[in-house]
């Protein structure tokens, strides 16, 4: 199965990286990738998710929220069909781990199944690691510089 998996540690406590995370309305702000998020974000929710991978063309997305886990995990499945055949399904993730006293590691990744999941990664996989690795980095900094 396709994936993509980066991490960072960021000097903070888990509960000031999920704010932040989860303040959607300030991704604008900070988010080179992932560009906007809006829906419900409990289990069963829709999101709408405007992502703009560096070097590709921005899209928009409607995922179904799978986890949301405070100050741990945030979860959705992406669903791309043609009929009634699974072309690709992407489940996005991030995970907070604490490893010491303020300090954690922010867990990105994306496992992506279905009929064109290796093709596609083949095409745009290099384009979402930076992506993925660029929405990290600004995460660290806003979490740290507000710290």
């Amino acid at each position: 199965m396709p994936q993509i998996v980066t991490h960072t540690d960021i000097h903070a406590a888990a509960e000031d990286v999920w704010s932040v995370l989860t303040d959607f309305e300030q991704y604008d702000d900070w988010n080179p990738f992932v560009r906007s998020v809006e829906g419900r974000s409990n289990p069963g929710g829709q999101l709408e998710v405007l992502i703009a991978p560096p070097g590709g063309r921005a899209m928009t997305f409607r995922p179904e929220v799978l986890v949301r886990d405070e100050a741990r995990e945030f979860r959705w499945l992406g669903r791309t069909r043609a009929a009634f055949i699974k072309l690709v399904d992407g489940e996005h993730y991030f995970q907070i781990e604490p490893i010491e006293p303020g300090r954690v590691r922010f867990t990105h990744g994306e496992r992506f199944t279905g009929l064109l999941a290796s093709p596609m990664m083949w095409f745009v996989g290099g384009q979402t690691r930076r992506g993925f690795e660029a929405m990290n980095a600004a995460l660290k900094a806003r979490v740290e510089q507000a710290a």
